[in-house]
């Protein structure tokens, strides 16, 4: 029997914010997409507005204008990852909750031989079975039954093994742009530098603080100009060493949950206290096991908020319980306008009027929540390389914070690391 690849793992993910309709009271992220979450688009509109009133420099733009561009970064979102489901077919489709996963696969956490047996008898093939390097959590991938759609093989294989944790292996996407090429740059920090980050992105290249790099996708490490970017952003907030987990390489399946739990893995194996994450997906049980036992072994994991808007669903890992949740800030200290939400925000760094060198591009503009989530964990780092403890590192990195505007969380961090090396 030919079998495609399904992944069996922890609980489901969360809704696809999908086409955006406005109800009176309410719009439905779920379209023609079937069922997505409901966003209170209405209550977005009025964090936006919150946010307007919260900056002292001159708005430009009406705010009927930016509004509206609230409501067209939801569809924008679908719009996209309704492309990519398109694009790339041969290894995309939606999972049960109309997310964009790798086709065919499911992942099961904490498989034993009878629910391994259960499933074969099923018609699913066990394609990988193992633990994620260093955090103690262990899972198997199993390969649907030919023709069968994700979604019907991750529910139907949830009614064969009731009380499993079994899921779709959803893909997470880059929160960030690299713009044009730009010819100033900011002053340089003054503020303490050194520690070591890790990156969980796209391949590193140009780097000289690269201590090392592994890819966990097809075709990986490949360079990437978002990961460089931020490997330059780095650089310039003084970080001692880099170190790069490429999840994505020549897969346009890559970003799943399972890539980002395996490099997280090998982060933890290499020693990395800090960890940055600028993607964005959905929450993966898979995934948050794998959060939560590099923290619970010291790792200290920063993510960005992304760039889907106030009406998009909560944004992952920056979700889950304890990661550092980073949202970014323009030259003038205002909040993105297209900055995503989570269940938490800790910090804000900038987002927006900022540049870094890229390979073959030369210094290049950047905004999004991406660039802001590697230069706060640049500064904890800073502080973890001297104080130790993640305690210690937090309260330092605290009273370095700028208090400012609303919905910066504790505070900008790093607002001179405008410009990477």
């Amino acid at each position: 029997m030919r079998h495609r690849t399904l992944i069996i793992m922890a609980p489901v993910i969360i809704g696809l914010a999908t086409l955006l309709s406005v109800a009176p009271s309410q719009a439905q992220l779920g379209g023609g997409l079937g069922g997505g979450l409901p966003v209170d688009v209405p209550g977005a509109i009025g964090r936006v507005r919150d946010t307007l009133r919260d900056v002292t420099a001159p708005v430009v733009e009406p705010v009927g204008d930016l509004v509206r561009d609230v409501r067209s970064l939801a569809r924008e979102r679908v719009e996209r990852l309704t492309r990519v489901v398109a694009d790339h077919g041969d290894r995309v489709e939606w999972d049960d909750e109309r997310q964009p996963a790798v086709r065919g696969e499911v992942l099961l956490l904490d498989p034993d031989p009878a629910a391994l047996e259960t499933a074969r008898r099923q018609g699913y093939a066990v394609l990988e079975q193992g633990a994620l390097e260093g955090l103690d959590v262990s899972y198997a991938r199993l390969g649907a039954p030919a023709d069968m759609p994700l979604g019907r093989a991750v529910k139907d294989l949830r009614k064969a093994l009731p009380g499993r944790e079994i899921t779709a292996d959803q893909l997470h996407f880059p929160s960030g742009k690299v713009g044009r090429p730009v010819d100033t740059r900011p002053s340089s920090s003054a503020l303490p530098r050194g520690g070591t980050v890790g990156v969980i992105d796209g391949g590193i290249s140009g780097s000289e603080r690269l201590a090392g790099q592994r890819g966990f996708a097809a075709g990986a490490p490949k360079a990437s100009d978002h990961a460089s970017a931020i490997a330059s952003l780095l650089t310039g907030a003084g970080t001692a060493k880099i170190y790069g987990a490429d999840v994505y390489g020549g897969d346009p399946a890559g970003g799943n949950a399972l890539a980002i739990a395996k490099a997280l893995g090998w982060m933890q194996g290499q020693g990395v206290p800090v960890v940055s994450i600028s993607l964005v997906g959905p929450a993966n049980p898979l995934l948050a096991r794998a959060v939560a036992s590099a923290q619970g072994k010291g790792m200290v994991i920063v993510a960005a908020v992304g760039n889907d808007g106030a009406a998009a669903p909560a944004a992952y890992p920056a979700s889950y319980p304890g990661v550092v949740a980073v949202t970014g800030v323009d030259g003038a200290g205002r909040p993105l306008i297209e900055a995503g939400r989570a269940t938490h925000l800790d910090y804000a760094a900038p987002g927006a009027d900022m540049s870094a060198l890229v390979p073959g591009k030369g210094r290049v503009s950047l905004r999004g929540t991406s660039y802001a989530a590697p230069l706060a964990a640049s500064r904890i780092a800073a502080r973890r390389a001297t104080l130790g403890s993640v305690a210690d590192a937090v309260k330092a990195t605290d009273s370095e914070a700028i208090r400012g505007a609303k919905r910066t969380g504790r505070g900008v961090l790093c607002n001179v690391c405008r410009s990477g090396v």
